[in-house]
Parts: structure tokens; sequence; C-alpha cells
């Protein structure tokens, strides 16, 4: 077989691969259970690629191929949002997808490159079982670095973090301790050690090799007994909350002539009567932007309206609105959730100064701020977007029937170390949360993935914070998720309905919530460090070192 048939047949297993793993970030078209091999298995293969590449840039062309098919694949659904509902014409907006996806696929080709560079004298080798393993470290410390800083840089774009594909299987169990990018270190190891296996030339490197597989089992072992831990504990009474899904087309939302029909639409909702008469909601939550208009542009009767159901069902409602005011004298523009009940002064919503108030502080690029330089992207789009200013990271909570709850709007729960800031204590802004909602507006998404991603990240939260979290979208997916990380419960996407549920606040902090991704970084950076041994410390018995020209 001659050097470049190999070296397509690589290519276009690479991408092949790559559009694999994109499959394993949420269930549908495959099962739930079959997600965890899925995403360490196609993995896998890129490590025997990059392994056994002849040179780096070899390696680094594998990787780029990989990562460009998982994230088109895995963010087609981009395209919807900038092509129908933003009116982009269809190959720009597919441009821009096949662009994001190039951009994010650096990331991978630096962590494959970096690891390969590190490896690069041990990998056709002799070494003993320390390199072995050694090895297969760099690789998972590489990967999780460069996901670490996929997830940081320019505001961070951390979707399709391989960690979200380990929501359920055996190292779910180890996210209250080192949070998903843990779990992407320990994921990535066990694909870098099956590589190895593939890699091993004699018996001697099989048992060798053998010994990082190993040592993957054992860790998957350890997530079965760290399984039976309980890392929070009830706080106060339960509560039945109402998840409101209106599904209004995303192409009537911002319809001056059709918003008051979508407003009445979750009015209904929200002013059910409850199935039973021990099942009266206390709280009523709506999506993101269920009021699309600043708030002093509503008319007074359209809040008043909202007061009559809070006093009406004796609830508190909890909604997403986007704010106007002045602070020191300057306006302030706000992406916000807002909570009143009926005692709440009419004056007070229409100033955007309600009982409580959350200001959403991470904001998406293009949607609710325009980066430098790209005023003419968000030009050739026809979407309602906003210069919006940004809230604190910590802000105070919402106290609601003695639980502190911690809302967040749309893509902010992506941010696991972002998220356990309100589930600590505060002294400016006082104690954690105990329950964790999430309000979001995916109908720019349409009925793709993206709704199911976002409920599996929404799940890792969970997990994380050993915390209950719930979610009430436009469009999907609304659910309530248990502090196991288990959905209890959910709304079929693109339907119209509530989910009434009871909901037991916790307390109490997992390692994570303690501690954050200082103790994976730390163990990242440590790994590295021993690499550069790994890079120049020449094999024992060997003469020369592992060509490894460009």
């Amino acid at each position: 077989m001659s050097p470049s048939f190999h070296f397509n047949r690589q290519a276009a297993g690479s991408l092949l691969l790559g559009a694999i793993h994109a499959l394993s970030f949420a269930p549908g078209p495959l099962p739930a259970w079959s997600l965890p091999f899925i995403q360490i298995f196609s993995l896998a293969f890129l490590a025997f690629y990059v392994f056994q590449a002849a040179t780096v840039r070899q390696a680094a062309l594998n990787a780029f191929l990989f990562g460009i098919a998982n994230f088109a694949l895995g963010f087609y659904w981009l395209f919807i949002s900038m092509h129908e509902y933003g009116g982009m014409a269809a190959p720009l907006a597919g441009a821009a997808v096949l662009l994001l996806a190039a951009v994010e696929a650096l990331f991978i080709v630096a962590a494959a490159t970096l690891s390969r560079w590190l490896s690069a004298r041990h990998l056709r080798t002799h070494s003993n079982y320390g390199w072995h393993l050694l090895i297969a470290a760099v690789w998972a410390s590489s990967w999780t670095l460069a996901e670490w800083l996929r997830g940081t840089l320019f505001t961070g774009f951390p979707w399709l973090n391989v960690g979200y594909a380990h929501v359920e299987g055996v190292l779910a169990s180890w996210a209250p301790l080192v949070g998903v990018y843990g779990l992407a270190w320990f994921a990535t190891f066990a694909a870098a050690a099956i590589a190895l296996l593939g890699c091993a030339k004699d018996t001697k490197n099989d048992a060798r090799a053998a010994v990082g597989v190993g040592c993957a089992i054992i860790i998957g072992l350890l997530g079965i007994g760290l399984s039976h831990i309980v890392w929070s504990r009830p706080q106060g009474e339960p509560m039945i909350v109402r998840l409101v899904q209106g599904n209004v087309p995303q192409s009537e939302k911002f319809d001056p002539q059709l918003l008051e029909e979508g407003l009445a639409s979750y009015m209904q909702l929200a002013a059910l009567e409850p199935k039973s008469a021990d099942g009266a909601p206390q709280l009523i939550v709506l999506p993101e932007t269920v009021v699309p208009l600043f708030q002093n542009r509503v008319a007074p009767q359209v809040w008043q309206q909202w007061l009559d159901i809070a006093k009406e069902r004796n609830a508190q409602i909890l909604m997403g609105a986007p704010l106007h005011d002045r602070h020191q004298g300057q306006h302030r523009y706000t992406n916000s959730a807002i909570s009143f009940n009926a005692q709440t002064p009419l004056a007070a919503l229409l100033a955007g100064n309600p009982d409580m108030r959350y200001d959403k502080q991470h904001l998406v690029p293009f949607g609710e701020f325009i980066p430098p330089g790209f005023r003419w992207f968000v030009a050739a789009m026809q979407i309602p977007l906003g210069d919006f200013n940004r809230g604190p990271i910590r802000q105070p909570l919402f106290p609601i029937h003695g639980q502190m709850i911690s809302p967040d709007i749309c893509y902010e729960d992506v941010f696991g170390e972002e998220i356990i800031q309100s589930v600590r204590d505060s002294e400016l802004a006082g104690p954690g949360a105990n329950i964790l909602i999430n309000i979001s507006n995916l109908g720019w998404f349409g009925n793709s993935w993206a709704l199911r991603q976002h409920l599996q990240i929404s799940r890792m939260r969970a997990l994380e914070t050993a915390r209950p979290m719930l979610r009430a979208t436009n469009t999907g997916m609304t659910a309530a998720i248990d502090p196991n990380g288990a959905v209890r419960a959910a709304l079929a996407p693109m339907s119209k309905g509530v989910l009434d549920v009871e909901v037991q606040g916790m307390a109490g902090l997992t390692p994570y919530v303690r501690w954050g991704n200082a103790p994976v970084l730390a163990w990242i950076g440590l790994i590295l460090l021993l690499g550069l041994m790994l890079r120049t410390r020449r094999p024992k018995g060997q003469e020369q070192a592992f060509n490894d020209a460009p």
C-alpha cells in the first residue's frame, strides 16, 4: 500500500470519525446508553491516527479533519438560526458554520500536535509501563487544556466539551468531584489508552499498553462506587413549581402584529388550574424574553394582567424580560430574569425594579453584544439584536418559599465555573442556591440537536452542584432534573404545555463547588511538565530518537 493511499484513507477516516463523535453529545439518533462508548471509541481512533502518523504535520491534518467534521455537524443548528430566522443567505450562513467549526477545530489540532510532539520519542519503542501511562496522560491533559481554553478565550464557547457525552455512564459520578473538565480528562485518557493498545507491535508492548486500559477500567469502577455518595442534603420544605412552555414560533415572537397573541398564550398557560388541590404551584417559571419588549414599552395593563395571575394562583412568578433603566445617569439595557407576586407594585415592574432581578452576565456574541469588527456580519442578519450590559457574576439570589433560587439565562449554564459561584455563600450577595433554574429560548434553532444538547449540559450542572435544575424554555427542552442529573419529567419539544413538579431544595457543597477547575488545571500542568521529560529523555536502549520530521 502506497503512503499516499494510506494517508488519504486516514483523512477520510478522520472526517467520518469526527461526524460520528458529534453524535455522542445528546440522545437521538443514538440511544443515551451508547453515548459514552461512541465518544471514547471514536476519539480512540483519532488518537491512533495521531500516534501512528509519520509526521506532526500529518497528525495535525487528521486532527483538523476530525475537528471540523465534529463541530460542523454538532453545530449545524446555527445554520437554522442564521438562515431561516435571521434571513442570511444560505451560502453565507453555511460558510459561517464551517468557519466556526474550523476555528474550534484548531483547538483539537493544538491538543493533538502538543501530545504528538511530547510523546514522539516513545511512541514506537519498547518503553516501560510508566511511559505508556504518561503518553495516555499527556494526550488527556493536552486535550482537556484545549477544551478549557476553548471554553475560556474570547468569552468562551465550551459547547460539545467531550465531558458532556458522559452525563450517563460510569464517569458521571465523578462530576461532583472534578466537574466536566475532569470527566473530559478521564474520557480522553481512556481513548488514548485504547489507541496505544492498538499501536502495540508485540506481546511485550501489548502488556504495557494494557496497563492504561486497566487504569481506565479502574476509574470507571471507582465511578460506580462514587454513585453511592450523597453530596447534598434536603433544605426546607419541597415546593410545587410550574414550568411553562408556550411554543411560540420564533418567526412570530417579535412580530408586532402577533406579539400580543404570544403573550396571551403564555398568560393562559400560567393561569391554568392545578390538576389537584394539593398541587397548586407556588412558583410559576416562564422562559427567557417571554415579554419580548423592554418593560417600559409594555402597556401597564399587560403588567397588571401578570399581577392578577400571580394573585389568582397565589404564586410567585419568575420570567425573562429585557429591561431598560438608568444607573448613575447612564442608560442600561439588560437581558434579565425578574420575579414578582401580587403585592409587587405595578410601578416597580414598569421601572424595571421588581422585588427580585437577575441580569444576564455571560452574553452571547453577535446576539447580545457585537464583537469589535463584526458589525457587518450582524447587519447581514435580520434578528432583533442588542448591545446589552452585563450583570455581575455573583448577584443576590431569589428567596422564594424558604429556598434560595439561582436563575441563569440561555447558554449561561454552559459555564460550570460560573454556575458554582451562585451555589457558594457570598459575603456581599448572600446565601448560595438551593435550586438552579435555567430560562431559555431555543426557538432560534428549530427542533434540532441544540435542544437536547442543552438539556445534557443542564444535567451536568446538576451533577456538579448536587442541586436540582429546572428548565423553562419556549420550544424545548423544558424539564425538571434531580440533583443526580436524572431527568424526572420533561415536555415534548415543539409543544405547548405546562409541567408541574415538586422540587426539593438542597444544601451542602460538592468538592467541585468548593474548588472549581483549579485541581484539574493543576493536574494538567503537572502532567505536561512530566511530558517535557517524555520529550527530552531518550528511551532506554535506543540509539536514535524516533524520526519526527515535519
